[in-house]
């Protein structure tokens, strides 16, 4: 387990943040994730971020891509830049031996779902045959809110056959999941949750959990975090989840809020103490 960890003072700043936390891995935004521009990863970032993983002893560093990329839009101004984008973090990803790469998958903005996947695949076709290394791009799921892509497992399964790539995987969110109408909270809802996956997806796809409860109900399509345990997903719930055979072995990033009740160690505290339940 481990948080999403901020990269200030230097990309290598996030594995000292991340030991500081307790995390066995991490998760990062390898540049400022609220802008367009970036500056190229020098040779000297990426030595001292490798250096310091090396010697850290943690599991594994996760890439997030930033928030204005939107793989599905109609306007070919953003979709350019946004494409562009998908193949720098690639890029970076491969400089900093980083296996993994997460994605949202976009909004189409009003022009349907059966457009914004056919944007959303024409964009990680393109960046993918433009890099040639063994970096796996996780797409998200979402929670469902309006115009937005990946809330459904049947959504992101045709936008993987529209590819056809096996460097594409999945990164489930337990919010966006609860969220979007899937139950998490039971045995039974689990299981009946994780069936529907693998026979739209293939639990093979599925590298990656973001470990975080829900301030909205079940189906609200609220994409709101909230501490482990505090939310409509509850002790309970998580007990569930970090129970399940198939999904307790994968590695799992949480971001949840930060504020005066609990911070990041506090809730992978909290986690761990579910799952040893």
């Amino acid at each position: 387990m481990g948080v999403h960890v901020s990269i200030a003072g230097g990309l290598d700043r996030a594995v000292d943040r991340a030991v500081e936390r307790g995390c066995d891995l991490f998760q990062i935004f390898s540049r400022n994730p609220r802008g367009w521009r970036s500056k190229d990863l020098s040779s000297d970032d990426a030595d001292r971020f490798l250096a310091k993983m090396k010697a850290s002893g943690l599991d594994l560093a996760v890439d997030h891509m930033p928030y204005l990329p939107n793989l599905a839009s109609p306007k070919e101004d953003v979709y350019a830049r946004s494409v562009d984008q998908l193949f720098a973090e690639l890029e970076r990803c491969q400089q900093l031996c980083i296996p993994y790469l997460v994605t949202h998958l976009g909004s189409h903005l009003g022009f349907g779902q059966e457009a914004g996947k056919r944007r959303i695949a024409g964009a990680l076709d393109v960046a993918l045959c433009r890099t040639n290394g063994n970096v796996m791009l996780l797409l998200e799921n979402t929670s469902g809110t309006k115009n937005s892509m990946g809330s459904s497992f049947e959504e992101i399964s045709a936008i993987i056959d529209a590819v056809g790539s096996d460097r594409l995987g999945v990164c489930l969110d337990t919010c966006h999941l609860f969220a979007a109408g899937y139950e998490l909270r039971t045995p039974q809802g689990l299981q009946s949750t994780l069936e529907q996956f693998d026979a739209a997806v293939g639990l093979e796809r599925l590298k990656l959990i973001h470990l975080n409860d829900s301030r909205g109900l079940l189906g609200s399509r609220l994409d709101r975090h909230e501490h482990i345990g505090l939310g409509e997903i509850g002790d309970k719930g998580f007990r569930v989840i970090l129970e399940d055979e198939s999904l307790r072995d994968l590695p799992m990033i949480l971001e949840t809020p930060v504020d005066e009740r609990r911070d990041d160690a506090g809730n992978l505290r909290a986690a761990r103490a579910l799952a040893s339940c």
